[in-house]
């Protein structure tokens, strides 16, 4: 039976030494729960996390996602954002789960 860890394990010759490098990160981040350019801080979108140096909150990206926004379309209407922002943001999304679809339902009530 195929599990997820024998595929990776299968997958690893193909990839290259940048490919793999950027594995490892995603796995440091995923392990550590830390978030890069994410900030939250009181005062400021309400608390809510958010890309740092805006008032970009992480949810409203992950709603616009959900709704099927593509990230070239959250680029040209977020001009200051950059796609190492969004790569961030979608990183926090995954580990903060619970948070992100809290914020969610609460600005949307």
């Amino acid at each position: 039976m195929q599990t997820p860890l024998n595929t990776i394990e299968g997958l690893l010759p193909r990839l290259s030494i940048g490919e793999k490098a950027q594995l490892l990160q995603w796995i440091a981040l995923d392990l550590t729960g830390a978030a890069p350019g994410i900030d939250a801080t009181p005062g400021i979108c309400g608390g809510e996390a958010r890309i740092i140096r805006t008032r970009i909150p992480v949810w409203v990206l992950e709603q616009a996602r959900r709704l099927g926004m593509t990230e070239a379309g959250l680029l040209a209407s977020y001009p200051t954002l950059r796609a190492e922002d969004l790569a961030n943001a979608w990183t926090y999304a995954r580990l903060h789960g619970t948070e992100i679809d809290r914020a969610i339902a609460d600005n949307e009530a």
